[in-house]
């Protein structure tokens, strides 16, 4: 999946993928974790958000399966 730089302090690049409803998260630290199940307007929440991470953290974080890729 293609990823996008983003400024924030705590992710790195986000991806998105419409068809299967993922949404992939590398952080600063290294990991990168994909999220599914995640509506596309949330993605395009947290793109337009001014605090990624804390957008992350109160939206994404604990509402969506997730795994370590």
């Amino acid at each position: 999946m293609d990823r996008q730089a983003v400024s924030s302090s705590n992710l790195a690049s986000v991806g998105y993928d419409p068809n299967s409803n993922t949404l992939e998260i590398q952080f600063h630290s290294g990991g990168i974790y994909q999220y599914t199940g995640v509506p596309e307007y949330v993605y395009e929440e947290l793109m337009s958000a001014s605090s990624l991470g804390s957008f992350f953290a109160r939206s994404i974080k604990n509402s969506y399966p997730y795994q370590q890729v």
